[in-house]
Parts: C-alpha cells; sequence; structure tokens
C-alpha cells in the first residue's frame, strides 16, 4: 500500500508564502498524473495544480502566478510553492495520484494551511 505523507501546512499571514512537501513511500517515476486538491470548509474538494509525467503542468485559475507545482522523482516527493497567500487560499490541501486511463487513485491525509492576520 503506496502512502503519500503531506507536510509544510500551518498559519502565515497574507502576503506569505508556505512550500507544501508530499513524499510518496514507493517511486512516484511513471506515475501517470499527480496533483494538489485543496478543500476549503463547507466546499468541495478542487484541483489547485497537477503535473504531468513529461512535466506538463496546468493551475486553477485562481492560483495561476501564485502557485507552482514540482516534482523530485529521486526523492519520490512532490510539491506545491504557494506565494503571495491570500485568506481564501485558507483549506486543507490534498496530495493526490492518478495513474493512467484510471487504473489507480491515490490521496494523502491533508496538510491545513491557514492564510489570517
Amino acid at each position: 500500500q503506496v502512502q503519500l505523507v503531506e507536510s509544510g501546512g500551518g498559519l502565515v499571514q497574507p502576503g506569505g508564502s508556505l512550500r507544501l512537501s508530499c513524499v510518496a513511500s514507493a517511486t512516484i517515476i511513471g506515475i501517470n498524473r499527480m496533483g494538489w486538491y485543496r478543500q476549503a470548509p463547507g466546499k468541495e474538494r478542487v484541483l489547485v495544480a497537477s503535473i504531468t509525467t513529461s512535466g506538463s503542468t496546468d493551475y486553477a485559475d485562481s492560483v495561476k502566478g501564485r502557485f507552482t507545482i514540482f516534482r523530485d522523482n529521486f526523492k519520490n516527493t512532490l510539491y506545491l510553492q504557494m506565494i503571495i497567500l491570500k485568506p481564501e487560499d485558507t483549506a486543507v490541501y490534498y496530495c493526490h495520484q492518478a495513474g493512467a486511463g484510471g487504473s489507480f487513485e491515490r490521496w494523502g491525509q491533508g496538510t491545513l494551511v491557514t492564510v489570517s492576520s
């Protein structure tokens, strides 16, 4: 059973930065798509950013220019660099892996990001 463990969340002031990490217990080489989702209180879980095996990235409009997703295959780690954080970025952030054709799907346990003064 492959596990995904997120870290890096916390309390930050508006305009601040955080870097989230997601360490996988197995290699991430060949994982079709990895991404970060977030779920704010009372709202649905939504995709924030994703990255494919080729390194192609995609971002939600609300985070474009502020968030960067990248991966380190040697460390089996997915990252989300977040800058210019806003109160509306407050949510639990989840790491996600998806196999080709929906062959599998994995989730981390989530890490809470709170943006508040």
